[in-house]
């Protein structure tokens, strides 16, 4: 998985792409935590626009951000859903823990 992130005001975009598994663990919870210790940033969005799968422990590890980001009072929106990553938050009920875009 590739990941780009850039920061706007008080929002963090992190861009994904790729397959967003296991194997993508390590980098996305350094990615994140990092993003989250900053002090401006209040919002973190997920662009998933270029990921082309995504399993179970990718729903664990967006479940996980959420949690750390609610901790750090911030919030977390999932952007650029489409195909089967969309139908996959959309059977998994992401869209009532998430704002999906």
């Amino acid at each position: 998985m590739n990941t780009n992130t850039h920061i706007v005001a008080d929002k963090a975009v992190i861009s994904l792409q790729g397959r967003f598994d296991f194997s993508a663990h390590r980098e996305f919870g350094t990615l994140c935590g990092t993003v989250l210790g900053s002090k401006e940033v209040r919002e973190l969005e997920i662009d998933l626009g270029k990921v082309e799968y995504l399993d179970s422990s990718a729903l664990g590890m967006l479940l996980l951000l959420r949690e750390r980001a609610e901790n750090a009072r911030k919030r977390v929106m999932l952007s650029n859903c489409r195909g089967t990553v969309k139908q996959v938050l959309d059977i998994a009920n992401f869209g009532k823990l998430f704002r999906i875009t």
